[in-house]
């Protein structure tokens, strides 16, 4: 009993780890959004839906991020998705970054289940994989460490 009150303990000091964003108000560059996920598709379908609306990209890449969203894919995303072209259960990430727009990609992590359920490219890969993506629950500041993360992964500097 004492061995599982001191795993879950771990796990929730782990869980939340210090100085990334973790809501809305502490990710000041990305504007609220009152509008609805039809509406978002529509005014521009290829940033996804949800509450991504822009991402500021800084070269060169912001190596704590990197270091971050490593951390982040080995931990929640390398059992279904590989850093080469190779599909496992998900596709694999190589040049996501410059076949997708940040937006869509923070998106998709971020808001799963809205993303498989109406944007159109996002049902594709459901299609392709057969498998729905997991919400694993990431904030956003999250999701923007797992992007430059895969921008390094694409070969950004």
């Amino acid at each position: 009993m004492r061995l599982i009150a001191i795993a879950a303990l771990g796990f929730f000091i782990f869980s939340c780890a210090p100085d990334k964003p973790q809501n809305q108000e502490d990710f000041p560059d990305q504007p609220k959004s009152t509008k609805s996920a039809v509406e978002d598709v529509i005014n521009d379908p290829t940033k996804g839906i949800g509450a991504v609306k822009s991402v500021t990209l800084n070269s060169p890449l912001e190596q704590d991020r990197v270091k971050r969203g490593l951390a982040i894919y080995e931990m929640k995303c390398s059992a279904c998705h590989k850093l080469d072209d190779k599909r496992v259960v998900g596709p694999g990430w190589k040049d996501v970054t410059k076949n997708r727009k940040p937006e869509w990609i923070m998106n998709m992590i971020t808001n799963v289940d809205v993303m498989l359920e109406k944007d159109p490219e996002a049902q594709k890969l459901l299609e392709l994989c057969l498998m729905r993506m997991p919400n694993q629950n990431m904030s956003i500041g999250d999701a923007r460490d797992v992007l430059e993360f895969m921008r390094q992964n694409d070969g950004e500097k």
